[in-house]
């Protein structure tokens, strides 16, 4: 997981480099679009994160096959807004503020399922297995205590709970729902804290997703400072396009898996739904792009977009990233599922990942031609 530790830093140019630049008009149109469309996707991802804890309420409320299958569908109905919204992390903005910002305990990964609970080799591993008080602050307390694989928080918490461990080539985790049931009949241990902590991670996510979205809403104090300031704000949302698109998807998330070659290194190893974790991001900077955001309730925000801004100074820079993110959405739309065996070495698949790397390494150095030609810089990590 890449977190701000790792010291990523935008630079603008002297003062005087930046007056002598002469920024478009149309840019703080642009960033006005790109607020409206980050809150409109936090908005989304709060409103399927709620239809999920009501899922997983209905679960361990009553243990069923057809309320596990409701749950999981709800998880990764979640998936796909929140997924999208990633391309607004590292510029130290409300997800990922070193103080305040709460994605370590939204979407951290790898993940240790020992961490949480039973697992193939033993059955009384985990924080449901021993006698840890099953509450926020305490949970939120062992997120990465000891070590960045001990997750107890988050999306990925949440679908450890519902599918299990994935140890199976053709298809995501088995967890049964018998896991929950708690009159005598269930499956594995402590099935009453199990639910305890499947519901309580529900409603934490919706919390912190909360928490992030108010932020952006209008009126709110970031937003304001955000839309007051264009130029630095226009600096931070191509630094979230060309972090996420370089160093974390295509080196973090798909080269990482495909040099290892192992279901452990797949972002969503569990429900084996990393595919979509691949195309929603490469969405998510293509809606930054173009200015354009398809809502949950299928309606369209569309104006300037940071294209329409880089058109006005550099026409070809900006025909060539269109179509390189373009390609790269392609590529991601071609993966084949499940994702774990399309990294195996030597196949087919693990050709398509390789593509998928490279087609988002090209894209990351034309973003960077974008600093250049703007006057900025950007220093990746390694």
């Amino acid at each position: 997981m890449l977190n701000l530790l790792f010291l990523i830093s935008l630079v603008s140019c002297s003062k005087n480099s930046i007056k002598e630049f002469q920024w478009p008009e149309s840019t703080s149109a642009a960033v006005v679009t790109y607020v409206s469309i980050v809150e409109a996707s936090y908005a989304d991802s709060v409103s399927t994160g709620k239809e999920m804890t009501q899922r997983l309420n209905d679960l361990v409320n009553s243990p069923s096959q057809t309320n596990l299958i409701a749950a999981r569908q709800a998880w990764l109905d979640a998936r796909e807004p929140y997924l999208q919204t990633e391309v607004y992390r590292f510029y130290d903005g409300p997800i990922d503020h070193p103080d305040t910002g709460p994605e370590g305990l939204i979407n951290a990964w790898p993940l240790d399922e020992a961490y949480i609970d039973y697992v193939d080799d033993d059955d009384t591993s985990g924080i449901i297995n021993t006698q840890a008080t099953i509450d926020a602050q305490t949970l939120a307390s062992l997120n990465e205590n000891g070590g960045e694989k001990n997750i107890a928080t988050g999306y990925h918490a949440i679908e450890f709970l519902l599918w299990g461990q994935d140890l199976y080539n053709d298809s995501p985790g088995k967890r049964p729902y018998t896991d929950y049931l708690t009159n005598g009949a269930g499956t594995a241990s402590n099935q009453d804290r199990r639910g305890a902590y499947l519901i309580l991670v529900g409603n934490m996510l919706v919390g912190h997703l909360t928490q992030v979205h108010s932020q952006w809403v209008p009126n709110a104090d970031y937003r304001v400072d955000f839309l007051a300031n264009s130029h630095e704000s226009f600096s931070k949302i191509l630094t979230g396009m060309i972090v996420l698109s370089g160093f974390e998807t295509g080196g973090e998330r798909l080269q990482a898996a495909l040099d290892a070659g192992q279901q452990e290194e797949e972002h969503s190893c569990f429900s084996d739904n990393t595919h979509r974790d691949m195309i929603q991001n490469v969405q998510g900077v293509a809606n930054v792009w173009t200015g354009s955001y398809q809502k949950g309730d299928g309606t369209m925000i569309s104006g300037i977009g940071i294209k329409d801004v880089v058109a006005q100074v550099a026409p070809d820079l900006a025909g060539r990233l269109d179509a390189q993110i373009n390609k790269s959405l392609f590529l991601a739309q071609a993966i084949k599922t499940p994702f774990d065996q399309e990294i195996v070495p030597g196949s087919e698949g693990n050709a398509r990942i390789q593509a998928l790397v490279e087609s988002l390494r090209a894209q990351e150095n034309l973003l960077f031609e974008v600093f250049t030609t703007f006057g900025l810089s950007i220093t990746i990590p390694e």
